[in-house]
């Protein structure tokens, strides 16, 4: 299997940026269409589990659109062969004490490069 095919790398990592703005400048129309329209695809959030491309959109509708801004500390994308990606990265909200952590399954599907499970989760405060 071709790992992290230049191409392919560059594709995937376009989307994490494109997810990375929507995602701090709430854009909920570009955040819902790089998720895959399934009701296969999942999200665990810091609070929530959401089955279903639908209840991710509910809940991405509802929340609130206060404190997005983060400071991303470390990205790691990898590809594997031409249609499959995983994207895990390392941030800390501005003016929180506390590192999250993202993940996401991204799939090359006939609308183009899509998530179809992510997973978000936040540290304990560290010790000092």
């Amino acid at each position: 299997m071709d790992i992290n095919l230049p191409a392919v790398l560059a594709e995937v990592t376009l989307q994490c940026e494109r997810y990375e703005r929507a995602l701090v400048g709430n854009d909920v129309a570009v955040l819902d269409a790089l998720f895959w329209r399934s009701p296969l695809t999942l999200r665990y959030g810091a609070t929530e589990n959401l089955y279903g491309y639908d209840a991710i959109c509910d809940f991405r509708a509802g929340r609130p659109a206060l404190g997005l801004a983060r400071t991303v500390l470390k990205t790691v994308i990898t590809t594997y062969g031409h249609d499959f990606a995983t994207a895990n990265l390392e941030f800390q909200r501005i003016g929180s004490d506390r590192a999250g952590r993202q993940s996401q399954t991204w799939l090359r599907t006939a609308d183009g490069w899509r998530v179809v499970a992510a997973h978000v989760s936040l540290l304990a405060p560290a010790a000092g």
